[in-house]
């Protein structure tokens, strides 16, 4: 298994350890940070599985999902968590995801977060295509991948099942050789 290590100017990228669901349990279990997922906020136990799985992904051949704390790089603590997920199918492409703790929100976290993520996928794994969905109503998160470099493609109606109903998602990608490698 190739251990994973990002550095950014604000930011890193780190494989997930089971010392991390506290930190994680913040995202996740938080109403404000979960408000635009799929799901309901995660117990903490519910939390110590995602990392359990995230463990075991890192040790698959091949690699194909990427579970990463997020730490800011002044005092290597943990902020939050970003997926990437190569697809089976396409194993050029990958999904990118990601959650912050919401009292980090509002200075450019995110941006950078994604950007950090886009390095990692088309620098580090050699990808051409890396996307994310986004609730409709997230303009946070709209704005985020806008100012990273991504491309608003549009929306997938009735993507993914919520506690609440059937949400759409608008799609938002970066391709490889559109990318400004910073």
């Amino acid at each position: 298994m190739r251990s994973v290590h990002v550095t950014g100017e604000r930011l890193g990228l780190r494989e997930v350890t089971a010392d991390d669901v506290d930190a994680l349990h913040a995202v996740y279990g938080d109403p404000a940070a979960t408000h635009h997922l799929p799901f309901d906020p995660r117990t903490r136990e519910e939390v110590a599985e995602i990392v359990a799985e995230a463990i075991t992904a890192a040790a698959a051949a091949p690699r194909r999902l990427y579970v990463l704390a997020v730490t800011d790089s002044e005092t290597r603590a943990v902020i939050g968590v970003a997926r990437l997920h190569i697809e089976a199918d396409h194993p050029h492409s990958a999904e990118i995801g990601l959650g912050l703790r919401s009292d980090l929100w509002g200075r450019g976290i995110g941006t950078d977060l994604i950007r950090l993520l886009l390095k990692f996928g088309f620098k580090d794994l050699g990808l051409h295509r890396l996307w994310g969905a986004r609730s409709p109503a997230n303009t946070a998160a709209q704005l985020a991948m806008l100012v990273a470099g991504m491309v608003e493609e549009g929306r997938i109606r009735h993507h993914v099942p919520t506690p609440a109903g059937w949400r759409d998602s608008i799609v938002h990608s970066a391709l490889a050789d559109e990318w400004p490698a910073h």
